[in-house]
């Protein structure tokens, strides 16, 4: 077995220097290489992003399916393709032409390297277990009544937050893992998931994301109406706002190192704020920056952050790439410089950094997922 990886952070003044030479690596989901070195497959837009927590595979989805890579092999031979993942009309899942919802989200169990989470555009929430290689079996789901919005998990994994589109209410889904009818450890175990509706105790207003403190015990809410809301949890009972700029809010993310949350809003912006004082001592934002911010992430030390301009017109039939200024920057937290800029053929719609590495993966480029550092040993 290879040692485990340590992660060690970088200075603001090394990062650029490791950075400078990588190359994205295209995750392409067809086998055969371009026509030429100017064209590339066309791919459904991709609609989330979302890393295991080892790092050593990635989830995207798409319109209809979702897709687990293995973050080392490139090559779409050795991913798992779940097709119609959440199929219409009492559908099959799995089956070619069968008419597949739309998969809004997919997120992998913060303490299981083997469950992935999915959410339907009709609110199915579905749990898939990935450790037989290059199949994903279904282990457990429930729907949500109302059209889901966003999906997260709490840090320590036994439960799931989805939020209902165009309003504030919050359903709550336990998960529980269910005995196995023997002991064979590679027998896929099941889940039984139940929902309850939440209602948060807080000012009325619309959630547009979600996200979980580091400890579990808040939930940062952002809203239509340029701020985040600081929930308790689980009682949901509103502790605090944070302001923002005007406009909506649409991501929101506690650092690793638990020192700041960051906003990222429609002005193209993102707010940040100290965790030991709660004033923000600056916002990241950039001159090309010009889409809003829906998409970002912390590196692994907390130390940098990149962002993307998220799909704001939604995924359904719709190819790669969008407007907005092209490249990858890459903000110094503490001090909120552009330390780097990587160079990308559009506008990057989602990212999402590697668990414990410098690794930065991005949609919105033709042919689909690409990752910044593959292949880098170093760190």
């Amino acid at each position: 077995m290879a040692p485990q990886h340590r992660p060690r952070s970088l200075k603001k003044s090394d990062l650029p220097s490791f950075l400078k030479p990588l190359k994205p690596t295209l995750f392409s989901e067809s086998s055969a290489p371009p026509s030429s070195r100017y064209s590339q497959p066309l791919v459904q837009k991709i609609a989330d992003i979302s890393w295991s927590p080892t790092g050593s595979s990635i989830a995207t989805c798409t319109s209809s399916n979702v897709r687990v890579w293995n973050s080392g092999r490139p090559n779409v031979k050795s991913s798992t393709e779940i097709r119609n993942a959440h199929p219409r009309d009492g559908g099959e899942w799995g089956r070619s032409g069968v008419s597949g919802d739309g998969v809004e989200k997919v997120a992998f169990s913060p303490r299981d390297e083997g469950v992935l989470a999915s959410l339907g555009a009709d609110g199915m929430v579905r749990l898939w277990d990935l450790r037989t290689p290059n199949k994903a079996i279904p282990v457990g789901d429930c729907k949500v009544p109302k059209q889901g919005g966003v999906l997260v998990w709490h840090p320590e994994g036994h439960q799931i937050l989805v939020t209902v589109k165009s309003s504030n209410e919050v359903h709550q889904i336990d998960v529980r893992r269910l005995p196995t009818a023997n002991s064979d450890p590679l027998q896929p175990a099941r889940f039984t998931l139940e929902s309850a509706p939440r209602t948060p105790d807080a000012p009325h207003t619309v959630y547009t994301n979600l996200a979980f403190s580091n400890s579990g015990r808040e939930l940062f809410a952002t809203t239509t109406n340029a701020g985040v809301q600081i929930l308790d949890y689980p009682s949901l009972t509103h502790l605090h706002n944070l302001s923002a700029f005007p406009g909506e809010t649409h991501c929101v993310e506690h650092s690793p190192s638990g020192a700041h949350v960051a906003a990222g809003s429609a002005d193209s912006t993102i707010s940040l704020w100290d965790t030991s004082t709660w004033l923000t001592p600056h916002t990241l934002s950039h001159s090309q920056q010009l889409m809003p911010i829906r998409s970002f992430g912390f590196s692994f030390d907390g130390a940098y952050m990149v962002a993307g301009s998220g799909d704001h017109l939604g995924t359904m039939g719709k190819t790669e790439g969008g407007g907005g200024s092209s490249g990858l920057h890459i903000y110094h937290v503490d001090s909120g410089d552009v330390v780097h800029t990587i160079e990308t053929t559009n506008c990057p719609t989602h990212v999402a950094w590697h668990p414990s590495r410098y690794w930065i993966a991005y949609a919105g480029d033709p042919g689909g997922l690409r990752v910044v550092g593959i292949g880098s040993n170093v760190l």
